[in-house]
């Protein structure tokens, strides 16, 4: 079983028993963005990790393989996204990504924020003009060595 397909069957399990990626999250002691994007197949799983899994959401063993194996990274289907909510995302990075690079290079110089050392947190802000979605991305400053 590939970690796509076991994304799917992870993902039917979870809504037939009517559990939340927070309650999936706590039980594993994981972060949520975390679990989630190792759950559709992001990262692999530990194997104690992968065994709660499979056994909170009553599958087999395929399914905990399937989570412990390293994965290719990599979710997107096209190169520019369809699904409205991850074309967002790609939007604000073409309207703003060179605006980041150039008060990353301004702040810290020549390098790139990490993808590997990274922390990611998606929270709700109340706002009277209607809730508001908050992003952190979090990544390690990596300098380019010469």
């Amino acid at each position: 079983m590939t970690k796509k397909e076991a994304a799917a069957v992870i993902i039917a399990a979870k809504q037939r028993l009517g559990l939340t990626w927070a309650q999936l999250s706590e039980a594993i002691g994981r972060a949520p963005a975390w679990t989630v994007a190792a759950l559709l197949g992001q990262h692999p799983v530990p194997e104690a990790e992968a065994k709660t899994v499979a056994g909170l959401l009553d599958l087999g063993e395929e399914i905990e393989l399937a989570l412990r194996a390293q994965p290719t990274r990599g979710a997107l289907e096209t190169a520019v996204p369809t699904d409205p909510t991850i074309y967002r995302f790609y939007e604000v990075l073409q309207v703003y990504g060179p605006a980041i690079k150039e008060l990353i290079h301004e702040e810290f110089g020549d390098g790139i924020m990490s993808a590997i050392n990274f922390r990611l947190d998606v929270a709700r802000a109340e706002d009277p003009a209607g809730d508001r979605v908050v992003v952190t991305l979090d990544g390690k400053f990596l300098p380019y060595q010469w």
